[in-house]
């Protein structure tokens, strides 16, 4: 009997024996590909050596000195090689052990922002339907997905949503790609209008979004327009590129590709590929300098923040990125991905959309692909569908409630970076055999 307090405590899952490159192993020797990096992590796949190696030797030099007392180099040079490649206007970093941890940073950095400034009256977080930011209190109330947040609501604090920018359901018949942007900017603006400008602390986003809706992309124009309404009201851009950033969407900073800079941005997930638990929130210089002129004190931290060992393993991983260009093959092997889905399912009947940037799809699951109706929740077919590749062995992410956290269904992929063309074919041979396999009628 395990003592494992596990996600699903009547389906505990197989134990893993080891990695080897894309693929995991059970103890039985099973091999699963790991279509989905886990949840959009394991960027480097599991047998890195050059991250491996870098762990050790950090390990073998200190494991763990608390930020209260030192600094460390993996820190300091992690922070350097982070900056040096960030959208225009971050300048610090500040380290953390996850995703959540991060957006939590980033929130409680935006109120200091504002009293450190004199604006005591700016509290109000902007957020959008249908997202996910975490699972401490503070990211759960940001986000906007019902049946997540639906158990805990009465511990969150209140947050204003709008529309998700997602463009296969929210995009009228007839309406164009311009139009449709009007009227997402026009709804957050009358969310600006009816608390009052000098209330609202900070519009809080995903660029790709990866959980909730599988891989959605904004349309053109829309995180430009959100720039100029910030900066028209003083607001703070935050973006969370934990799922999204760290090259899933084939640039290092997802925000790149809209040609705008966030003045703070979380990452996670795939800087330490998996390696180790690490997250970052980087911030304005404008925003650090609040700070550091005013009380000189972020009033937030975590025993854990700025683990060297974490560090070593997070800037190893950024050299295979960068240094050896494993990030430059990202954009090819997701079109290569994306064709293959096309092939495959453009026209299968219950496939409503594939989207995606990159190594970040997504495919909508729909009962009717005329109307776009969902399947009913009780049918469980993401769940059906995760079970079926599991067994298949491939690991993907299917989820419910895409459409308002209850009705719809997805899959997200997210393989490693590593991928060959081989692996691409079975990702969507297995992929495909499950759809099969699952009751959709």
């Amino acid at each position: 009997m395990s003592h494992v307090f596990s996600r699903h405590t009547q389906n505990p899952p197989p134990v893993v024996s080891h990695g080897d490159g894309p693929y995991l192993y059970d103890k039985e020797g099973k091999a699963y590909l790991d279509g989905s990096g886990g949840a959009a992590v394991s960027c480097l796949g599991h047998s890195d050596p050059h991250v491996a190696t870098a762990i050790r030797a950090q390990i073998d030099r200190v494991a763990f000195a608390h930020t209260g007392f030192f600094t460390s180099d993996p820190a300091e040079a992690l922070a350097d090689k982070l900056i040096q490649h960030a959208p225009e206007g971050l300048d610090r970093v500040y380290f953390v052990s996850g995703g959540s941890e991060a957006v939590e940073a980033a929130l409680k950095l935006a109120r200091q922002y504002f009293l450190e400034i004199g604006q005591p009256n700016r509290t109000r977080i902007i957020a959008r339907q249908q997202s996910y930011h975490g699972n401490t209190l503070g990211a759960l109330a940001t986000g906007g997905n019902a049946w997540r947040r639906e158990p805990f609501a009465p511990l969150l604090m209140e947050v204003s949503h709008v529309s998700a920018c997602y463009a296969y359901r929210g995009q009228h018949c007839g309406e164009t790609v311009a139009e449709y942007c009007d009227r997402l900017i026009a709804e957050l603006e009358h969310e600006i209008d009816r608390h009052g400008a000098g209330t609202i602390m900070a519009f809080v986003a995903e660029p790709v979004v990866g959980a909730t809706l599988g891989a959605v992309p904004p349309v053109a124009n829309y995180y430009k327009r959100i720039r100029e309404i910030c900066d028209r009201h003083g607001i703070l851009l935050i973006l969370d590129e934990v799922m999204c950033g760290m090259g899933r969407t084939g640039t290092l900073f997802a925000s790149e590709q809209d040609g705008i800079s966030p003045d703070i941005c979380t990452v996670a997930k795939g800087l330490g590929a998996g390696y180790q638990p690490i997250g970052a929130m980087l911030c304005s210089g404008k925003i650090y300098d609040a700070i550091a002129q005013g009380s000189g004190f972020f009033q937030h931290g975590h025993t854990y923040i700025g683990h060297p060992v974490a560090c070593a393993a997070a800037g190893a991983v950024l050299e295979r990125l960068i240094d050896q260009s494993v990030l430059s093959k990202v954009t090819a092997l997701g079109d290569g991905l994306r064709a293959r889905l096309e092939d495959r399912f453009g026209q299968h009947p219950h496939v409503g959309d594939i989207r995606g940037r990159g190594l970040f799809l997504g495919l909508e699951l729909v009962k009717d692909r005329e109307t776009k109706a969902t399947f009913d929740p009780s049918l469980g077919v993401n769940a059906q569908l995760k079970k079926a590749t599991f067994a298949n062995g491939l690991i993907c992410y299917p989820m419910g409630g895409t459409v308002d956290g209850r009705n719809g269904d997805h899959v997200l992929l997210a393989p490693p970076f590593i991928l060959q063309d081989a692996q691409l074919d079975e990702l969507v041979d297995k992929l495909d055999l499950a759809l099969q396999s699952i009751d959709l009628a």
